[in-house]
């Protein structure tokens, strides 16, 4: 498996605007890398910061007769991570390492109990704000920070894309940094995809409003999880909301647009999973939970059931 100096394979399961970012950037720091598709791609086109990458990768279709990996990184949505169990059980060998890069807050929970004996789990938090316009093809509009837990595996992981233009940094409180996260995510990502409106919807007085007590509401769910999270969070997301580009979108908004299943389980349905277990108020979110439910039953050509 990986040495200091060899060759590092990474193998990136998961095509969407995130791993196809990640394989591109890794392959850009000198790494072999295999990006593993449902459906088959023969180039992957990347346009960041005014350039237009076209990465020389390997791609596969099939987990059947992959070689084990030093490095998979599990980019699928979180509601897609069963998916990937055989892709998992291909790829994972003694002393690979999973780098979770996904939202929500429950990634061990979520992925390790699919990983193999042997198999590390880093929980990785993506700051990066990519599009996938058409099949093998993205725009990375900004940002290129992924957020590790401090340890053995994140000085490992800091090191292995250091060659490239993304920025690794390893945190000593990874509770509250999985929070913050989610924070940024837990009104943009929801509003606009029912909205089905851009960033700049947030310019709106009353909007504005709705979001910090929707933000409030959800620190105090995370402070109950023990997740250090106060006001100053609060305005800071406020503050990004505002400063981003007005036309820029989020993630599920991506989704909702190309009908795709939205991954609101893993976003509000983690608020209100934790507001359950503390019995914290939490009914802004849970009305969110409520619409984003009816959309993506629509999205799915599912029917709500009595009862």
């Amino acid at each position: 498996m990986e040495q200091r100096g060899s060759p590092v394979r990474i193998a990136v399961v998961g095509a969407g605007a995130i791993g196809g970012l990640l394989a591109a950037f890794a392959r850009e720091a000198g790494h072999e890398v295999v990006l593993c598709v449902r459906t088959p791609l023969h180039e992957l086109t990347v346009r960041s910061g005014g350039q237009v990458l076209r990465p020389d990768l390997e791609f596969a279709t099939h987990p059947a007769g992959q070689p084990p990996a030093d490095w998979v990184l599990l980019t699928t949505k979180a509601q897609d991570t069963d998916g990937a169990r055989d892709w998992l059980d291909a790829l994972c060998g003694p002393g690979t390492t999973v780098a979770v890069v996904q939202n929500g807050v429950e990634h061990e929970e979520r992925v390790g109990p699919l990983l193999p004996p042997g198999t590390r789990l880093l929980p990785t938090l993506a700051y990066i704000a990519a599009e996938r316009t058409a099949p093998g093809h993205l725009v990375h509009h900004h940002a290129h920070q992924l957020l590790v837990p401090e340890g053995e595996s994140a000085d490992r992981f800091a090191e292995l894309l250091a060659p490239s233009r993304l920025s690794v940094e390893p945190v000593a409180d990874f509770r509250t940094a999985a929070w913050r996260k989610l924070l940024a995510n837990v009104v943009a990502n929801p509003v606009t995809a029912l909205l089905q409106q851009r960033m700049h919807v947030f310019h709106d007085p009353e909007m504005y409003a709705a979001t910090r007590d929707i933000l409030r509401e959800t620190a105090a769910v995370a402070r109950a999880e023990g997740a250090r999270i106060g006001a100053d969070d609060v305005e800071e997301v406020l503050r990004l909301y505002t400063s981003v580009p007005p036309d820029g979108g989020s993630s599920m908004l991506y989704d909702r647009l190309a009908g795709r299943p939205l991954e609101h389980e893993h976003i509000t349905g983690a608020v209100v999973r934790a507001a359950e277990r503390h019995g914290v108020e939490a009914p802004l979110n849970r009305l969110l939970l409520t619409l984003l439910r009816a959309v993506d039953r629509e999205i799915r050509g599912e029917t709500a059931q009595p009862g």
